[in-house]
């Protein structure tokens, strides 16, 4: 079992996919290399692997777009003022003389105030990652005069993007639990009530708020420098500018639209058109300026989009090897009737999957179908296996190089050229709550 486990294809491509990632090579490139990897790893000759990758894309496409539509809104946010006014204002709070004390309290109600927004964004204003490219870039100068280090900024926006739907059934919770975690342990013969979903999940929530804190006030806790942030690199918020009222105005009419066009079309798309041509109409943006805003705004957040696409090829040549079956499968047939191991291996091979394709909604469709039945042969209560496998698709989805979890975080902090995606983002947040989540995850596997 060992031996097949370890040299299982979809295994052997995440960890190619994390190796090449970690030393440096671009995160397409090293997606790219890790499919093809994978595939001929399984059998498949490089044309036909490629085929797979090539047709997988397209179910990557319309995020894309819609991140490109996004990162145009963004820019055309920043110009009309509300966001460098936003700034400003935070800089008045931090006011000339910066002792110990008002430093330690502005610092960590800078920070409490992101995670709610961060939390918010998944319920109560349902935008996703969209305001952080919004709100992010012109607060970079204000982290860099109290001297926050912005891992800390990438832990909590992660931790605000994750755990609501994990927890909390409504917004994008009410998808991950009671359509997706629900739907398919129904399907698969286990009958779970949704109201048993936010008991279920208590314990692994409690392991990302453990991961939360200790990134923030343990290993993040001390000041770090940054080098003055640099102009013309898509953070046009951060260059000086008259900040005029009718463009404020503007600008909170256009946020007003955006809002109204995701939360009643379910179209980011439409929403951020629409904001846009609230700009022009109120002569914010000129029309001719409208193809610099995009252009700037494909700088800012199409480079998500491109990973999201080559993640979805990478998905593809993973389900063509059949490999995903198999890992789950050599691994249910080896447990036996060790619970303990029963529940670790499944919490891994599930840590494995969602590193590799990045979404924890796609993944709980791929093991739900071997999971289930499988707790049901141990005797696993149906709040212990709706546990094990709602974590089993959550873990991975921070810490992935293509989660956009962690690809939001990245394009936000990373808008002056000085955070690494993969060293600030990446390996900080698969710290703190991979590690976390999977022995919250163990437990509630084990009490339950």
């Amino acid at each position: 079992m060992l031996t097949d486990f370890c040299t299982n294809p979809v295994l052997l491509s995440v960890v190619i996919l994390l190796v090449l990632s970690a030393l440096r090579l671009n995160v397409v490139f090293s997606i790219v290399i890790a499919a093809l990897c994978g595939g001929m790893l399984a059998g498949m000759d490089g044309l036909s692997a490629m085929k797979s990758f090539t047709a997988g894309l397209g179910n990557g496409a319309p995020i894309a777009f819609n991140y490109a539509m996004l990162g145009a809104f963004s820019i055309a946010i920043s110009r009309s003022g509300v966001t460098e006014l936003i700034a400003r204002e935070l800089f008045k709070r931090i006011g000339g003389e910066v002792t110990p004390k008002k430093l330690f309290v502005f610092k960590y109600t800078l920070l409490l105030i992101l995670t709610l927004i961060s939390i918010s964004s998944q319920n109560l204003i349902p935008v996703h990652i969209a305001f952080i490219p919004v709100l992010i870039p012109p607060l970079l100068p204000v982290f860099e005069r109290i001297r926050l280090d912005r891992r800390a900024v990438a832990c909590i926006l992660t931790f605000g993007l994750i755990t609501p739907y994990m927890f909390l059934p409504v917004g994008f919770g009410k998808i991950y639990l009671n359509t997706i975690l629900i739907g398919n342990l129904n399907s698969n013969g286990l009958s779970v009530d949704p109201s048993l979903a936010p008991g279920a999940m208590l314990i692994p929530a409690l392991g990302m708020v453990a991961g939360l804190l200790i990134a923030v006030f343990f290993s993040y806790r001390k000041p770090r420098d940054y080098a003055a942030a640099e102009t013309g690199n898509a953070v046009e918020s951060q260059e000086p500018r008259e900040i005029r009222p009718r463009n404020v105005a503007a600008g909170a009419v256009a946020i007003a639209v955006a809002l109204a066009g995701q939360l009643w079309l379910d179209s980011l798309v439409i929403a951020s058109v629409a904001a846009i041509l609230v700009f022009v109409i109120a002569r914010t943006i000129r029309l001719r300026d409208t193809q610099d805003v995009f252009t700037h705004g494909i700088s800012l957040m199409g480079g998500i989009g491109i990973v999201m696409i080559a993640a979805s090829g990478f998905a593809e040549v993973m389900k063509a090897t059949g490999s995903v079956d198999t890992l789950v499968k050599t691994v249910s047939e080896a447990i036996g009737d060790y619970r303990g191991l029963a529940v670790f291996l499944m919490l891994v091979i599930g840590l494995v999957i969602t590193m590799g394709i990045g979404s924890s909604f796609s993944t709980v469709p791929l093991i739900a179908a071997i999971y289930v039945p499988l707790c049901m042969k141990l005797g696993i209560s149906p709040a212990a296996t709706l546990a094990i496998v709602g974590v089993a698709g959550a873990l991975g989805d921070a810490g992935s190089p293509v989660s956009e979890s962690v690809l939001g975080p990245t394009a936000g902090l990373n808008a002056d050229g000085q955070h690494d995606h993969i060293y600030d983002s990446v390996i900080p947040t698969f710290l703190h709550y991979n590690l976390p989540l999977l022995a919250a995850g163990w437990i509630a596997g084990m009490i339950l």
